[in-house]
């Protein structure tokens, strides 16, 4: 850059402009960018950065740290203080305005599209306490005649394929199964194991999309059961599906219509838990009789899921889910990090379209 250049912060600017058109116009959004633009740079990123071994976050984190050291040893070149305040001030707004210009451009517009269950025609809407009873039988049903497909034994799994192996398994069945969603999705994307084992954890993160370099990733130390749903969840986030409870909801549609038995059960299981937690929210008493009668591998493995989540505890999980909040707010996603907990709403909106349909 010149002595006075600030393109990037125009840059910066001039996104922030389309955010705003963005914003007012959903369904050109969805149908110029969602699915005309972003395909582009998907291919493009999984061709490239998607064939390396290791997280590319870490060139990443590399490519930023190099800037600012240029900018430092250029800032105590200056001389006088007007000229290091002008030099800062000036690399400040520039590398704030490269930061939202590569947000928005590689990922975030999609935050601006048409909701993906409204495309799908779903109208997500809270569950009375009985129609959750219903949900959580069927769902209880579903998770016990999978489990007995993986194995007979009751105690908790704790093995599951080799991750390189999984994720492929993931991602080819993302392909396949994406058509049920009405979606056209293009891309290979990678969801890989981020080291050191635990530190995302500790974040208060189990996995993350990073629009910066186009991965997805999840902590090594995540729970085997877990570890299916999370990488097709994070999946969903990687072709442009922005929505924390939208991203679930696909990851549950992918895993439960998947011919692989350890897919199916991870999504049935995940959708109990969260409909385990409203169950138990609502009716407390009722829950507690309920629990009694929850099969016995399906508790084993939740309880291993528990004592998994207890041995790493995060530095402030408050601090975490504070900013997730406000970050996803800040992106027009109104819920915030309750976005998460529709999964049973869409769920069973969905339930009842095939119903109809069938």
């Amino acid at each position: 850059m010149g002595k006075r250049d600030w393109s990037w912060a125009i840059l910066g600017l001039i996104a922030l402009v389309f955010r705003y058109i963005a914003v007012r116009n959903p369904e050109k959004t969805d149908e110029i960018y969602s699915r005309i633009f972003f395909p582009g740079i998907r291919n493009v990123i999984d061709m490239s950065l998607g064939k390396l071994s290791f997280p590319s976050v870490y060139l990443f984190i590399a490519s930023v740290c190099l800037i600012i050291g240029i900018g430092f040893f250029r800032f105590l070149k200056r001389k006088g203080w007007k000229s290091k305040t002008f030099y800062a001030f000036r690399f400040l707004l520039n590398g704030v305005g490269a930061l939202v210009f590569f947000f928005l451009f590689l990922w975030g517009f999609n935050y601006h599209r048409t909701p993906i269950f409204e495309q799908l025609g779903l109208s997500p809407k809270s569950l009375n306490l009985e129609q959750l009873k219903s949900e959580i039988q069927i769902t209880h049903r579903l998770a016990r005649q999978f489990r007995n497909l993986i194995t007979s034994d009751t105690l908790a799994i704790a093995e599951i394929i080799p991750y390189s192996s999984l994720e492929e398994v993931v991602r080819q069945n993302m392909g396949e199964n994406l058509d049920l969603l009405g979606l056209n999705f293009t891309g290979k994307p990678r969801t890989k194991l981020f080291p050191p084992p635990g530190f995302m954890r500790r974040m208060g993160i189990l996995g993350i999309y990073f629009p910066f370099t186009g991965e997805s990733y999840i902590d090594p130390t995540l729970h085997p059961l877990e570890q299916p749903f999370t990488v097709a969840h994070e999946m969903a986030h990687s072709y442009g599906v922005t929505n924390e409870g939208e991203a679930n909801f696909i990851a549950w549609v992918i895993c439960t219509n998947s011919d692989d038995v350890l897919l199916k059960y991870s999504g049935h299981l995940r959708l109990l838990m969260y409909q385990m937690r409203d169950y138990y929210r609502m009716a407390p008493d009722e829950y507690a009789e309920w629990i009694k009668t929850l099969d016995p591998g399906l508790r084993a493995d939740l309880i291993s899921i528990q004592k998994a989540s207890d041995a790493i505890k995060p530095f402030s999980i408050g601090l975490s889910r504070k900013s997730n909040d406000i970050f996803l707010k800040s992106q027009g996603v109104k819920a915030g990090i309750n976005s998460y907990q529709q999964l049973p709403m869409l769920a069973f909106a969905w339930r009842q379209r095939m119903v109809i349909e069938f």
